[in-house]
């Protein structure tokens, strides 16, 4: 008996259900990378940052997830080139999915038992998303910034659902808008980690910094 369509289980019913040592067999969820691209880029090098975001509260499966990460890193990488972005899949599948088995072969009447135990096996995983969740998120250079919007708009056929394409005002991944971004650059406060940044204050020992590394409070404090 193979999968059930993802219909069947996109309505947020019951409680959460992860695996755990009580719920055992779990099948491996479809999806295993959630990062795609140029994932070591520095934080100044890919400044564009657009999500998609779902606008509905529903489960998502982690074969839809999977197909998702598919159809947008190919159209990246066809019309932007590979090293040109960074692709980051932000939901993760821990819910677990059943199916109560029914046999449907000949005599099958004499060995069911109809609603009698009718708690199901795991099926698969799904993630548990809300309204305003942010599914993929996709960072690179300005001028690939219409093929960044157009590769999450073709990974939108792969949810149920509705979802939007948003164009973040942060500079790539980090929680800094862009214009704070450069302005703290300029002014020597930020410190690369990774693909995100550190912001420096006038907080802490000023032993543990860098002789020419220490930031004044503002005026006002």
């Amino acid at each position: 008996m193979g999968r059930r369509p993802a219909r069947c289980y996109r309505q947020i019913k019951n409680k959460p259900y992860p695996k755990s040592r009580f719920c055992r067999g779990v099948p491996d969820p479809k999806i295993r990378i959630y990062d795609v691209g140029m994932k070591k880029k520095g934080v100044d090098e890919l400044p564009f940052c657009v999500h998609l975001v779902s606008w509905e509260k529903e489960n998502v499966s982690s074969e839809a997830l999977e197909a998702a990460r598919i159809a947008c890193g190919k159209y990246m990488t066809k019309y932007g080139g590979k090293d040109s972005f960074h692709l980051r899949v932000r939901a993760h599948p821990f819910h677990v999915l059943r199916i109560n088995k029914m046999l449907s072969c000949a005599g099958a009447d004499r060995l069911q038992t109809g609603m009698r135990g009718a708690f199901g096996k795991p099926l698969g995983t799904c993630a548990r998303v809300s309204i305003g969740q942010v599914l993929l998120s996709v960072r690179c250079r300005d001028l690939n910034a219409r093929h960044a919007q157009e590769a999450l708009r073709r990974a939108k056929f792969k949810f149920p659902g509705r979802q939007k394409i948003i164009v973040s005002d942060k500079w790539g991944f980090t929680k800094f808008k862009r214009s704070d971004y450069v302005k703290y650059k300029s002014e020597g406060r930020l410190i690369a980690d990774g693909v995100n940044a550190k912001l420096m204050n006038w907080h802490g020992s000023l032993a543990t910094r860098e002789p020419g590394s220490g930031i004044l409070p503002p005026s006002g404090a």
